[in-house]
């Protein structure tokens, strides 16, 4: 059964037609604004979300096409202690912080150009035989909470009521491994000449959820042996995993650091462990998850941080502490919904009236009114569908100007954050110096694709004995069961038989492009504006068929929906040894977020570092140095 594309709005639902967005179906209806009511429910729609359609559009006329508004601008119409752009978790974050440090009765209004708030952290909803399932949209989990939270973050989490020591054990680690369910490896036939499935990987990941002793892995030469791979292949794979050499021989351990800092793990399996390429292209997606690009995009030392083998053999000093930690500290401080939890806890925090409930257990089925979201008579007011296209410092503060439901408004804040995507804040604020902007547009966001599937039950899993998938080709490299999570009456599918959350990682990379990350970055974010729902869907479906096709699962009946969470701008870009002068990195980073007059910038492209923890630590940084304005 093919999924039409459907989305609900004031509880009806609507075949949205070629090239109409939900929110331009609205406005040929004549409600204009009015339509966020009771039934307006941006969680529950389906099919391509994310940059959704209608989101972007006037943010290109500005940054790609280069257009200029230069009609009569109108009259401002409202007034506010701070005016902040983006509602993602930094903007949430910095409104909560101002609450904080101003008062509770100054006022806020927060703009976001999507229909939702949360930025990355979005909410999936799904309804089984009158059950829901949630899933995440892209902000996944908290990132080494105990290494990475500062102690800002870990008072703004305590005052939201968000507790990790609750969502860690609302987590449970052992549900697929008392399955006797294991990681394994997908090995497509375009790429490899034949369909398999490998389970039983014993190797360790990076942000692991299963605890070491409990992967159900295979002897790691067993697992190999099952690869459909050439003997001398298999043979070399097995040699880099249990005898990993000196692959740097001559060279002291600064020089080796040095190499491997400004040379791609890519490289240095070809070169200097020698692998194949058909043995190279085992490893070639392993990175695109956690870095959004090939094993051709990192280097080494980042391999190394993420568990990838042939480093062992070295000599190298320790890792890191925040790498040591991202291997070590169990990846479990997660709400179903991802950090779309997080942000619906800022939310209420601002906006009580809006999310009922006083715990973050409570918080988790709650379903949030959108309607009280931008309320008059709110101190804090949360207005979606608003794309900003202009902030300028005037003698009493910034007026900002916005789009919204076809029409231009104009608000004045006595400060404003701009917590959006740091690439687009030069075109917003041309007044801000011509080094900051350059600076600020070398943050080129990885665009990547989280989608979710719900499928009728998870037995093609349970047969094949695998809960998570690795794929070294076939376009979603990472193909998962959703995490284990039950938490404030949400219970996590407990049979084989039940509905399933399926969850799929797709990052449009070139390897052998020999492009730089940004090169590449910008062509995926053009691949994937340009690509339907309708073409996702296809991929979707076809890498499913595959993949469990032998089980008997049938994608045309098992699939119940599909939601496409589309990030042409997703991950915040870090700073990469392969492509950047890392000496004059600080320098750059610094420079880029500095206010400009009554305008600070927030947002983890600031720190450039794509994590939550992140984007409210620069959401405190950006509110204090306002206050300290005066």
């Amino acid at each position: 059964m093919a999924i039409t594309r459907r989305d609900f709005l004031n509880g009806v639902a609507v075949t949205i037609a070629a090239g109409l967005t939900p929110l331009e179906w609205v406005r040929a209806t004549g409600k204009g604004n009015a339509f966020i009511d009771g039934n307006y429910y941006p969680p529950a729609l389906t099919g391509l979300r994310g940059n959704h359609p209608g989101s972007f559009e006037m943010a290109h006329a500005l940054g790609r096409e280069q257009k200029h508004f230069d009609i009569n601008p109108p009259p401002v119409e409202e007034e506010y202690d701070l005016v902040i752009v983006g509602g993602g978790i930094s903007g949430l974050a910095a409104g909560c912080f101002w609450r904080q440090v101003a008062g509770q009765n100054s006022r806020i209004l927060i703009l976001d150009n999507h229909d939702d708030f949360g930025g990355h952290a979005k909410r999936n909803e799904f309804t089984s035989s009158g059950k829901k399932l949630l899933g995440y949209g892209g902000s996944e989990a908290f990132q080494s909470p105990a290494h990475n939270f500062s102690p800002e973050v870990q008072k703004l989490m305590e005052t939201v009521g968000v507790s990790v020591t609750r969502l860690k054990e609302s987590f449970d680690v052992n549900f697929y491994p008392d399955w006797q369910l294991s990681r394994g490896v997908f090995f497509d036939k375009k790429n490899f000449g034949v369909t398999k499935i490998v389970s039983g990987d014993p190797g360790r990941a990076v942000s692991d959820d299963i605890p070491p002793d409990r992967l159900n892995g295979r002897k790691i030469e067993d697992f190999i042996n099952d690869f459909p791979l050439g003997e001398n292949d298999r043979k070399a794979l097995i040699d880099l995993h249990v005898r990993p050499g000196d692959y740097l021989p001559g060279m002291t351990v600064d020089e080796k650091m040095e190499w491997l800092d400004t040379h791609s793990y890519s490289e240095f399996l070809a070169t200097k462990v020698g692998l194949s390429k058909m043995a190279l292209l085992y490893f070639q997606q392993r990175s695109n998850d956690f870095f959004a690009i090939g094993i051709e995009g990192i280097s080494c030392s980042d391999a190394r941080a993420c568990a990838l083998p042939g480093m062992e053999g070295m000599g190298l000093p320790p890792l890191d502490g925040e790498s040591l930690a991202d291997l070590e500290e169990p990846y479990v401080y997660h709400f179903p919904d991802g950090n779309a939890g997080l942000a619906r806890l800022l939310v209420r925090y601002m906006l009580p009236d809006a999310l009922p409930g006083n715990t973050m257990e409570d918080s988790v089925l709650a379903r949030l009114h959108y309607e009280k979201l931008d309320l008059p008579e709110n101190t804090t007011r949360l207005r979606l569908n608003s794309t900003v296209i202009n902030a300028a410092n005037v003698q009493d503060g910034v007026v900002v100007t916005y789009l919204r439901d076809g029409k231009m408004h104009r608000v004045r804040g006595k400060n404003t954050i701009m917590a959006g995507y740091n690439m687009m804040i030069p075109y917003l604020v041309p007044e801000m110096p011509e080094q900051q902007q350059a600076d600020l547009k070398l943050n080129v966001k990885a665009p990547l694709v989280y989608t979710n599937v719900m499928v009728k039950n998870w037995q093609a899993f349970k047969q094949l004995g695998v809960h998570e998938f690795y794929s070294p080709a076939a376009p979603y490299s990472r193909v998962k069961l959703d995490y284990p999570v039950s938490i404030g009456g949400y219970q996590h599918p407990a049979s084989p038989d039940d509905p399933m959350v399926i969850h799929m990682v797709y990052v449009p990379t070139y390897p052998g492009s020999n492009l730089s990350a940004r090169e590449q970055f910008r062509l995926g974010r053009a691949y994937l504006l340009g690509t339907t729902f309708a073409a996702h869907e296809e991929m979707i479906r076809s890498q499913l068929q595959e993949m469990f096709g032998s089980t008997g699962f049938d994608n045309q009946r098992d699939i119940s929906a599909i939601t496409v969470n589309r990030w042409a701008h997703g991950y915040a870009y870090y700073a990469n040894s392969l492509f950047d002068d890392m000496d004059k990195m600080p320098e750059i980073i610094e420079r880029a977020r500095q206010p400009v007059g009554r305008i600070a910038i927030a947002n983890s492209d600031s720190d450039w570092s794509a994590y939550a923890h992140t984007a409210i630590d620069q959401a405190w940084r950006a509110v204090n140095e306002l206050k300290d304005m005066g």
